[in-house]
């Protein structure tokens, strides 16, 4: 599988130097993994961050250029001309594509964990079709992620990764009802939620915790177990995870995050609190074509009774949704407001 994949990789127009093809039985770097290894050498540190990222993903994963766009929250056109960029500086800098020894892997990480985190969320919430939900993708970054957190026991970011995405997936057998209909997370049957996978979770967090090297993924894990761990939905600490958040935005200042943040304080403290925030972050034009913009507005403008405002609002996130049982969803809140 390796050498075939590489060739495929190599098929981007760049000439490997001499000696540089993948071969398992000289491979140095301790990846007992395929898939990984070729990660690991699609991400390379000569590309920025993103380009790395969105180019393994199109290459290894199979992700289409407009989903890795909506995982970037940039458009289809823009995202094109990142990865042609990135192909042409690969073959003007003459980057092997050759798979790092062990010592470099540490390098090489945070792309790598970028991939497997957006390949999980493509699978646990697709940016757009008639599936909600592709658990074919989301099982194969969860395995993506043991593996990683098996080698890299001392990368906390790597445990950190792996119980996000495990607490996130034990929620997934409630996340849609029989009709394939989303059900929130507050109205969501926590029976149904996998206890095991939120235990190993937790005590996958814990040791990554314990290790005093906080990290963006850890405190998304963090968030996330706070959701999990309540009992029920009104036991849940919306106080800690608007802290929590706070603290996410020092490593991701990034207008999603503010947003998610501005939920966490709408929760706490009450939508009045939290709509000017929202507010503000909406006259940066940061969002501009975020479903979840619209959609969060809409949520505050109905807990305030404005019902009006609210379904303006949903009829925004309507047009912007990508997915049909997202559209469904936003067109059931926009009926029980009662307008047109």
């Amino acid at each position: 599988m390796g050498a075939a994949k590489l060739r495929e990789v190599a098929a981007l127009s760049v000439e490997p130097e001499s000696g540089s093809a993948f071969q398992p039985e000289t491979d140095h770097s301790g990846v007992p993994d395929d898939r990984l290894r070729l990660m690991f050498t699609c991400c390379h540190p000569a590309l920025s961050l993103e380009a790395r990222v969105a180019l393994t993903l199109r290459t290894l994963a199979g992700l289409t250029t407009a989903e890795i766009a909506r995982a970037f929250l940039s458009s289809e056109a823009t995202m094109a001309k990142r990865l042609v960029r990135a192909k042409q500086k690969i073959a003007t800098a003459g980057i092997p594509y050759r798979v790092p020894p062990a010592h470099l892997l540490p390098e090489r990480l945070t792309g790598v964990l970028g991939v497997v985190y957006l390949l999980f969320n493509e699978g646990y919430s697709a940016t757009a079709g008639a599936d909600l939900i592709r658990q074919a993708l989301s099982a194969e970054a969860i395995r993506l992620g043991r593996v990683l957190d098996r080698l890299m026991p001392s990368e906390p970011e790597a445990g950190g990764l792996l119980a996000l995405m495990l607490m996130h997936d034990a929620r997934r057998a409630a996340r849609l009802d029989a009709d394939g209909e989303i059900v929130t997370l507050e109205d969501q049957d926590r029976g149904a939620w996998d206890a095991t996978e939120i235990g190993e979770g937790v005590v996958v967090l814990d040791g990554a915790l314990r290790q005093g090297r906080p990290g963006p993924y850890q405190v998304q894990a963090a968030i996330a177990a706070c959701h999990v761990t309540a009992a029920k939905a009104a036991d849940t600490d919306w106080a800690q995870i608007s802290r929590l958040y706070g603290q996410l935005a020092q490593f991701l200042p990034t207008p999603v995050v503010e947003l998610n943040r501005a939920v966490a304080v709408g929760m706490s403290d009450g939508p009045a609190a939290a709509l000017p925030l929202v507010e503000a972050l909406e006259a940066t034009g940061k969002l501009a074509g975020y479903h979840l913009l619209p959609a969060t507005k809409a949520d505050m403008y109905r807990r305030l009774g404005r019902v009006e405002e609210a379904a303006a609002c949903y009829r925004e996130a309507l047009d912007l949704a990508s997915t049909d049982a997202e559209r469904r969803y936003l067109s059931r809140r926009l009926a029980e407001t009662g307008s047109d």
